[in-house]
């Protein structure tokens, strides 16, 4: 049973990475390990089997293994959004079936993808899928899967359990838009990293990305400073964020991450082929990268990286 309100889930969101061990089967030590580091470094909810997690690498059983892991391990100390697209509505629907069991908070999916659907399939989809549960769905609009139109996610939007969206895109205006129409109980989620203090001035509830598996307490930080009207200490932790993103997409993602939170101390486990996983001697130049960039700007919040 959900326990909280879809205008409870705010701030850092990891876009939970899938934690596999070396045969490439999911590691639930691995996973709850994870999950407990960043809850002690500033992850304010999860965002479960989406892109970032892998989730197209993995069958039905192993995303719902994964959902019933992670809501079991956090045990309700934070709120928890499973996202269950895929190309199917039947799919679908059973995965967020399932995560309503389990305990979710609430769901999230992408449109359906691959094939050009038209608005009104993606709009069939998003109604049969929020019909079919009673907890709460936040649309997803992200560039891979297709990005939807102003239009069709305001009609989205009306449908009643619809109560949030992921925005990945660049356009912030459009966003802080989106916002104000909808008001303040429509959760705005920016989905973009490298613009976390840019989505959150626009209006955004709260942020959902990748690295926030590896630095929640930079984000975390980056969320004070804006509920502090502190532009200046936003602008400069949002450069040092970029930079660091920056030097790690040059690499394979979301591979890399795994490596950058071994550098925390940790044990975060691999990715799933095709995913690349780099040895420790195929990263000299990303090390010196990142020591350079400590240096450069003087960033004490890079010091937990043993690099």
């Amino acid at each position: 049973m959900a326990k909280y309100d879809i205008t409870e889930i705010k701030g850092v969101i990891p876009a939970l990475m899938t934690f596999f061990d070396s045969k490439e089967e999911v590691d639930d030590g691995c996973m709850r390990a994870m999950l407990d580091f960043m809850m002690e470094n500033g992850a304010d909810g999860f965002y479960l089997t989406g892109s970032t997690g892998e989730c197209f690498t993995m069958t039905m059983k192993e995303r719902m293994h994964v959902v019933e892991t992670v809501i079991d391990h956090v045990n309700g100390r934070r709120p928890v959004i499973v996202h269950v697209g895929d190309i199917g509505t039947k799919k679908s629907i059973e995965l967020a079936k399932q995560a309503e069991a389990a305990g979710a908070d609430a769901i999230s999916s992408v449109p359906p993808f691959y094939w050009r659907f038209k608005k009104e399939d993606i709009y069939g989809y998003y109604r049969d899928l929020s019909e079919s549960v009673e907890i709460p769905l936040v649309v997803y609009n992200i560039v891979l899967a297709g990005i939807m139109d102003m239009d069709l996610i305001l009609k989205i939007a009306g449908l009643p359990r619809v109560k949030g969206l992921k925005y990945t895109a660049r356009s912030h205006d459009e966003m802080g838009c989106l916002k104000e129409m909808l008001g303040p109980d429509f959760m705005i989620y920016s989905g973009c990293d490298e613009m976390a203090f840019s989505g959150l001035c626009a209006g955004a509830d709260g942020i959902i990305g990748s690295f926030y598996n590896a630095i929640p307490d930079l984000y975390q930080k980056i969320v004070k400073a804006v509920k502090e009207s502190d532009i200046r200490e936003g602008m400069r932790l949002q450069k040092l964020a970029d930079q660091f993103i920056f030097a790690c997409l040059k690499y394979d993602f979301p591979s890399i991450l795994h490596n950058v939170m071994n550098w925390r101390g940790l044990e975060s486990g691999y990715s799933r082929r095709p995913f690349y996983n780099y040895k420790e001697e195929e990263l000299t130049e990303l090390k010196k990268e990142l020591r350079a960039l400590r240096e450069k700007y003087r960033a004490a919040e890079l010091d937990c990286f043993k690099l």
